[in-house]
């Protein structure tokens, strides 16, 4: 489970490219664990150090008032090469909640939504907006809304990722919540084709006798 997502607010960080792929969200190099934490030191690696892992004072996530942000705003195709889910995991630890932008990799946007990252999509124009704002930005998602200022953009998500995203569910924890109804379609299953139960209650016994 992650964090359930209801409102935020925060200051958006702009990285206005089209195209950022998971290798500059996370280089390879920086996979250094098969969990979810210790990846934020390695998030946009390659952009936020020059040599000798100094901090590029020039990168969005370097300035002052963009270091505590939450909000980070993107080009179209965000996410997009490999399926890494560090990518994801990394922004998550560093404490990015959504990302804003034109389109995501599908594959992407699945990791975020499972991940607790909102990728949330809006138009290139509206993007740009939200950029030029200088102050705080208020996402409801529940209302499916952003605010900057006295903008206010409607934003459209699938319903299963957006019960995921504000229950902090996992795709196992939102099949459980219909664990009573699975268990009852079982037993009217059970009683109508007894049959198909068969080999299941034998691998069942076998399994008891071992």
């Amino acid at each position: 489970m992650s964090t359930p997502f209801t409102t935020l607010a925060s200051r958006a960080a702009p990285l206005l490219e089209d195209n950022i792929d998971t290798d500059i969200i996370i280089p390879s190099r920086e996979m250094k664990t098969t969990g979810k934490t210790g990846l934020a030191a390695g998030l946009f690696a390659g952009r936020r150090y020059t040599e000798g892992r100094t901090e590029n004072p020039g990168f969005v996530l370097n300035r002052a008032r963009y270091r505590d942000a939450a909000i980070l705003l993107a080009g179209a195709n965000f996410g997009c090469g490999s399926s890494r889910e560090h990518a994801v995991w990394a922004l998550a630890e560093h404490g990015i909640r959504a990302v804003i932008a034109p389109s995501f990799s599908p594959i992407f946007a699945g990791n975020a939504v499972r991940g607790g990252v909102l990728p949330l999509v809006l138009p290139r124009a509206a993007v740009d907006v939200i950029a030029a704002h200088d102050a705080p930005v208020h996402i409801d998602l529940p209302a499916q809304f952003v605010t900057a200022g006295a903008t206010i953009f409607r934003f459209e998500i699938n319903a299963e990722a957006k019960a995921m995203l504000v229950g902090g569910l996992d795709a196992i924890d939102l099949t459980l919540q219909s664990a009573a109804t699975i268990a009852a379609w079982h037993d009217r299953n059970r009683s109508l084709r007894p049959w198909v139960y068969l080999g299941t209650r034998r691998a069942d016994t076998q399994g008891d006798s071992r």
